[in-house]
């Protein structure tokens, strides 16, 4: 029978799941940042060469995730546009709940889920693996990586904090922001209010008006994530 969960006990049999996958494991979640524990352990199912496929929906993954991800052969990683579902499971049990895969989200909110076995609710199982399989199909797999194109070039566009010669007509947050007598965190908070971006888990994200208009999200090796709008975007 399908057992409930607070937000200890969810964090726990997530723990437990991980742990207990001997073929797969699924992970969806819309954000996607995760802490020591849970990193150690898909570790450890990676050296298991167990098949384990996470599921994310929110913003750009941030630089400490790709680095860690891209180390590891047997985890695939796959965007989903508009997801919200959080769902984890393996071969032989499901969570279904609130909890998000971010670390913020495990230490300080409230959550709740449910937990399913296979072997005592089988018809739900099965439908939420078929649920969990149709969202793997209709992501994007992402491939991880931080190879770098013209690596003297870009590094040096990027240490100057320019993208005109990179992008052309593209400005960084704080050159835009400089063009137009501001500060960078005033023009990123204008472009918060506007719309372009959004606020998320403590992250600013990337709106879909946002690129619309014609902004990016951009990530330097050494500056870490930022981003280029057009040189002649509206600020007022």
């Amino acid at each position: 029978m399908a057992k409930f969960l607070n937000t200890s006990a969810t964090n726990y049999y997530l723990e437990e799941l991980i742990k207990g996958a001997s073929e797969r494991l699924i992970l969806i979640s819309p954000f996607l940042k995760l802490n020591d524990r849970i990193k150690e352990l898909l570790e450890d199912k990676n050296r298991l060469k167990i098949d384990v496929r996470i599921v994310y929906g929110k913003s750009e993954l941030q630089p400490n995730e790709i680095n860690w991800l891209k180390e590891l052969t047997f985890v695939r990683t796959s965007f989903c546009k508009n997801l919200h579902a959080k769902c984890y499971m393996n071969e032989d049990s499901c969570i279904i709940g609130s909890l998000n895969l971010y670390e913020f989200s495990q230490v300080n909110n409230n959550e709740m889920g449910v937990y399913i076995s296979r072997d005592d609710d089988s018809e739900i199982y099965r439908d939420a693996y078929e649920e969990a399989q149709r969202i793997i199909r209709v992501s994007d797999e992402i491939r991880i990586s931080l190879e770098k194109v013209d690596k003297d070039k870009k590094e040096s566009t990027e240490n100057t904090g320019s993208s005109e010669q990179a992008d052309n007509i593209k400005l960084t947050s704080s050159k835009l922001a400089k063009k137009h007598g501001m500060k960078t965190p005033e023009l990123l908070e204008k472009f918060t209010t506007l719309g372009y971006l959004i606020q998320e888990e403590g992250n600013l994200s990337l709106t879909d008006k946002g690129k619309d208009i014609g902004g990016e999200f951009k990530y330097s090796q050494r500056f870490g994530p930022y981003f280029i709008w057009p040189a002649d975007i509206a600020v007022g």
